[in-house]
Parts: structure tokens; C-alpha cells; sequence
């Protein structure tokens, strides 16, 4: 083990891990205006339609696919029945369609924002810089599963890369563990750890501001529901209360008729 080890596997992690969290509470307590995905779908909606769902569907495979991956200790998966072959054929297969959606979904957001001029315009250099770790992270991620996974006889990360990040964790970190590791999944993860440091500062900070209530918040009522319309009739739905008008109002509006 030597410098070098030290300072990939150990004091960069950390340094990115204190960043993502030091920075983002800055950055919504002083940019709380800022902390938004900055959509564009206002200049351009065709290509957003397609690409933005296969991006975020095909992501959150990936990153439910990393947490099995790398977070639970394979004895864990094996008390439940989960074999290292069927755990195997899952991550790669799966990963597969996963990796498919993700890369054709950001192929798509990248060319959009090069061939449509009002989105160009609105791309930062924060944007390019995110884009392009992103898109290394994927890349990356994607050469390794295909080279050692699909093609080849197949590797463990789950015996090394695995424990060194339950290692970084536990403050007990084991470089060592990332020593023999394949050189693009070095890549992948140094470019991974690369993304998680600049996170604060992009766009990326809308992950944390999923509008999940959206699912449970009562109904918006945008017109009246007075009686001669019929909504008297009605049963009124849930989270729906009865809009009247002031009572020195209503008598107001009676006189005049």
C-alpha cells in the first residue's frame, strides 16, 4: 500500500463525503432560490418527453441495483435465498436493461441540449461539468459490467469493492481491499466519488426535493363550486372543502339581483 492508495481510497472519499453534506447544507441555507433541476422543458418538450423518463426510470434501477449491491453483506442476501448465480444473473441482466435506459435517456438530454439553441443557452458550465462526470460515471460502470460480467468469466466486486465502502463507513477503511480491483471499475468509482463531491453545486440537488406529497395532497380548486352549478349534488371529494363567499358579500350580491 503506498501514497497513492491512501489518497484515492481513503482521504478522497472522505473529502467528497464531507463536501456532498457540508455543501448542500450551504447551499440551502443560502441558495434556496438555486436549489431547483432548472427545467427547460418550457423551451423544448419533444425530446425532454422521451428522454427524461427513460433517464430517471432507468437511474433508479441502477441506484437500487448498487444499495443491493454494494450496502448488503452477501451472507445477508444469501439467508434469503439469494444464491451468488441468481444474484449473478440479476445484476447482469437487469443491470442490462438498466444500463440501456439510462444511457439512451442521457444520449437523448445531451443531444437536445447541443442541437436545441434556447436550451444551449441555458446550459451553465456547472452543467457541462455535471454532464460530463455523469456521463464518465455511466461509461464507465457500463465497460466494466459488459468486460468482466457479460463477456467475461465474471467479477466479485461484492469482495472487495463492497467491503472497502462498508469499510469507509464503519471509519475503519481498508484501501488495501481496492488494490487488485479492474481498472475500469477504479475509474468507476473515482469518477463516482468525483460526481458525489461536485453534487452540491449542480442541478443534482433536486434529488432531495422529490415532490413525493404531490401523490397525497387534497385536489387544487381553481373554480367555484356555488350551488347553481350543481356542485350541491355532488359528494365532495376528499380534501375538499365548500368555498362561500363572505356573508356581508352574499347579501351585497343578493340585493343587487
Amino acid at each position: 500500500m503506498n501514497p497513492l492508495d491512501i489518497l484515492l481510497w481513503v482521504a478522497f472519499p472522505y473529502a467528497a463525503a464531507g463536501v456532498f453534506i457540508v455543501g448542500h447544507l450551504l447551499r440551502y441555507r443560502f441558495d434556496q432560490f438555486g436549489w431547483t433541476s432548472r427545467s427547460s422543458q418550457t423551451y423544448e418538450n419533444k425530446w425532454l418527453r422521451w428522454g427524461s423518463p427513460m433517464f430517471h426510470y432507468g437511474i433508479l434501477m441502477v441506484f437500487g441495483g448498487h444499495i443491493v449491491g454494494l450496502f448488503i453483506p452477501k451472507p445477508w442476501l444469501e439467508f434469503f435465498g439469494v444464491t451468488e448465480h441468481i444474484y449473478h444473473l440479476g445484476a447482469t441482466w437487469l443491470g442490462s436493461v438498466a444500463a440501456v435506459l439510462t444511457i439512451a435517456g442521457l444520449a437523448i438530454l445531451l443531444i437536445r441540449r447541443r442541437l436545441v439553441a434556447r436550451v444551449k443557452l441555458v446550459t451553465t458550465v456547472m452543467d457541462k461539468v455535471m454532464y460530463l462526470f455523469l456521463a464518465g460515471t455511466i461509461a464507465f460502470g457500463t465497460t466494466a459490467t459488459v468486460l468482466y460480467q457479460v463477456l467475461g468469466a465474471g467479477y466479485d466486486y461484492r469482495g472487495s469493492i463492497s467491503p472497502w465502502i462498508r469499510s469507509l463507513y464503519a471509519f475503519q477503511p481498508d484501501p488495501a481491499l481496492m488494490s487488485d480491483v479492474p481498472f475500469f471499475f477504479q475509474l468507476h468509482v473515482l469518477s463516482a466519488t468525483m460526481l458525489f463531491l461536485l453534487w452540491p453545486f449542480t442541478r443534482l440537488v433536486h434529488v432531495f426535493s422529490a415532490p413525493l406529497g404531490y401523490f397525497v395532497r387534497p385536489y387544487i380548486v381553481y373554480r367555484s363550486r356555488d350551488g347553481h352549478r350543481g356542485a350541491d349534488s355532488q359528494k365532495a371529494r376528499r380534501g375538499w372543502e365548500k368555498s362561500e363567499l363572505p356573508r356581508d358579500t352574499r347579501e351585497k350580491v343578493g340585493g343587487r339581483r
